[in-house]
């Protein structure tokens, strides 16, 4: 419904308004005085919006990144001009690359100053270009409202992404006679019913399908669709790097992931495949290992590929069948879509792929003190049924992605680009959204010590994530790659730490250290009974690299390489 405004309002009120109107319950932000404007027109809409104030603009973006990602809902921050726009930079990156809705507000230099390098000024235009769905800048405040309802409608529309939208500041004290906005629907796009058809006849022809599910989008309703299509149609599903939780881990139809070091045997079965579909995921670098996975350019027989966006079909990969639509909309045509009597033809494929994921779920043996895999083994048995998990970059996150279940309820928040210090402002994000949920962080010694400040976020707001820090006292991905390309030639990956638990206490959190397998229960119980945000430091050995090998096996194999060569 259109409103008229019975009395002129500045362009801070109107954005205000404008972001009270889309529903906005929670807002990510460092206060600066480029939108001071902003923050006292929320004054007035303190009972119904939160102002989450983090400690660094690059926590407050992954923040609403996550809570982006959790609800369906565009996450919101807002940070100051220059400094902070660069240091919310790396949160709308994720949101780009995982498909994340998000608003970012940017405080921006006076109209007449742009232009002149004025202090902390920077073309977001430009800037962001690259890195968001869409950018704009505020012309005069009579434009704030169109400009609100643009931001939260582009979104949310077709393939979710960060929208920036920068705010000069004369421009937010400038007072307008302005027409409200109401909320525009996004108008998700359907598959065409010609398109389900031709599915039914793939399928039909199909005796080794596999199902691939990933990006953006998926609420309860679109996950319990494509579950219930899966099964009607017995069909092995795996899902796309860091997109555990669309699909029961522990159904009868999910067979693993295709992330980071894959089980090899789903690997050769994906390659062995006659019918790929895949829903959702953009079959990007991580998920395709590298392109490699199917021949790029070349038209694929048997491949299926529904996506949002038009523009991503044949992209890299040329489907046999392209379909735009979003992934709700194709679950509900596909949940409908029925088989045939004796149509399905693949059970033996499917129930070898479901065999290969629970022995890929079985651990292999350490010499070490501390056994993550029997860690993480435990903490599956301990997490609630609705918990969330938060994975950082690392080596580390293998035994999270590896190790534990996802889907019926339980969520994984991790940024599939790759970006460091996510996991702990999301687990932060994912406990002030609903702090009744138990929200478990994964995150290494590296990455802690880049957004672990968000701590003080959490005690400020009385919420209580736990967060498992990985602690092998380097920088262990790159140690890895150093080892393979360089052996024996380490340089610059030895991190020096604090004592993680002490710090833990220094913000008046939690803290313990465990060094051992049988410690892990106890102090993780520990932790949930103390009603605060509480870290444990999982000391690791440095050797062990990741869930398969170890740094010395690498480095022996790299340098047997170069003796052969």
């Amino acid at each position: 419904m259109i409103e008229s405004s019975a009395n002129p309002k500045t362009g801070g009120q109107l954005v205000a308004e404008g972001l009270h109107r889309h529903g906005v319950e929670k807002i990510f932000c460092v206060p600066g005085e480029s939108y001071l404007e902003v923050i006292d027109a929320l004054f007035d809409y303190r009972d119904a919006i939160d102002l989450v104030t983090c400690r660094h603009e690059n926590g407050a973006a992954n923040m609403a990144e996550a809570y982006g990602k959790l609800t369906g809902r565009a996450g919101v921050c807002m940070v100051t001009r220059g400094p902070g726009a660069c240091n919310a930079s790396i949160g709308v990156h994720t949101a780009f690359q995982d498909s994340t809705p998000m608003v970012l507000l940017i405080g921006q230099v006076a109209r007449p100053d742009l232009g002149r390098e004025a202090f902390q000024e920077v073309d977001y235009e430009k800037m962001y270009a690259p890195l968001a769905k869409a950018v704009r800048q505020v012309a005069s405040a009579a434009d704030v409202p169109e400009t609100i309802a643009w931001a939260f409608h582009e979104a949310q529309s077709g393939r979710p992404g960060p929208i920036v939208v920068a705010l000069p500041e004369d421009m937010l004290r400038e007072s307008a006679q302005s027409v409200p906005c109401a909320p525009r629907s996004a108008e998700p796009t359907a598959p065409a019913p010609r398109d389900i058809g031709r599915l039914r006849d793939v399928l039909g022809r199909s005796r080794r399908p596999i199902v691939l599910v990933g990006g953006g989008g998926w609420d309860d309703c679109a996950r319990a669709d494509i579950l219930a299509f899966a099964e009607a149609w017995d069909l092995p599903v795996c899902c796309s790097f860091r997109r555990h939780d669309i699909v029961d881990n522990r159904h009868p139809c999910f067979v693993g992931d295709m992330g980071i070091g894959p089980d090899p045997a789903l690997l050769a079965r994906f390659k062995d495949a006659d019918l790929i579909l895949v829903v959702g995921a953009r079959l990007g670098e991580m998920t395709s290992q590298g392109y490699t996975l199917l021949e790029p350019g070349a038209r694929r027989a048997g491949l299926v590929h529904v996506h949002p966006d038009g523009a991503e079909l044949g992209k890299v990969f040329v489907p046999e069948l392209g379909i735009v639509a979003a992934v709700a909309e194709f679950a509900a045509a596909a949940r409908d879509l029925t088989p045939a009597p004796g149509a399905v033809e693949w059970a033996a494929w499917r129930a070898e792929a479901k065999a290969d994921y629970i022995a890929n779920r079985r651990p292999a043996a350490f010499d070490a003190a501390l056994d993550l895999g029997a860690v993480m083994g435990r903490l599956d048995e301990t997490l609630p049924a609705d918990a969330v998990m938060t994975v950082d970059a690392g080596n580390f996150a293998g035994w999270p992605q590896r190790f534990l279940s996802f889907g019926g309820g339980r969520r994984l928040l991790g940024a599939t680009n790759g970006a460091m210090g996510y996991a702990v402002p999301a687990a932060v994000a994912a406990a002030i959204a609903d702090p009744a949920r138990l929200c478990v962080a994964c995150v290494g010694d590296g990455g802690f010590l880049m957004t672990g400040q968000e701590i003080a976020t959490a005690m400020a707001w009385n919420v209580h994530p736990i967060i498992l820090v990985f602690n092998n006292a380097m920088l262990g991905t790159i140690r890895m790659h150093q080892e393979r390309n360089h052996p024996g030639r380490v340089i610059a990956t030895d991190l020096a730490n604090p004592d993680f638990a002490a710090l833990a206490r220094a913000y008046g959190a939690f803290g313990a250290v465990v060094e051992t397998t049988d410690a892990f229960a106890p102090a993780f119980e520990a932790a949930r009974a103390s009603a605060k945000p509480a870290v444990i430091e999982l000391r690791t050995a440095p050797d062990i690299s990741t869930t398969r090998t170890t740094l010395s096996a690498i480095r022996a194999q790299a340098q047997s390489l170069a003796r052969e060569t």
